[in-house]
C-alpha cells in the first residue's frame, strides 16, 4: 500500500476529484492544528493529486476571473 493512499494514477476520475475535494476541505485545519509530519504529508498528497489532475485534464476550462498578473 502507498504510504499516502492509492497512487493518483490508479484512481478513477471520480475518486481523484473526491480525494482533491477532501484535501482542499481539510487544508486549513491541517495548517493550523496538524503536526509538522501531518502538514508535510498533506502537502505531498495534495501536490501528487493536483499534478495528476493537471495531467489528465490539460485543457481544463480556465476562468479569466481567476487569472492573476
Amino acid at each position: 500500500m502507498h504510504p499516502l493512499g492509492i497512487p493518483p494514477a490508479q484512481l478513477s476520475d471520480e475518486a481523484l476529484l473526491h480525494e482533491l475535494a477532501n484535501l482542499h476541505e481539510t487544508r486549513h485545519d491541517t495548517l493550523r492544528h496538524g503536526s509538522e509530519d501531518a502538514l508535510t504529508n498533506h502537502s505531498r498528497r495534495t501536490d501528487e493529486l493536483e499534478r495528476e489532475y493537471l495531467r489528465r485534464f490539460p485543457d481544463r476550462e480556465v476562468s479569466s476571473a481567476r487569472l492573476r498578473n
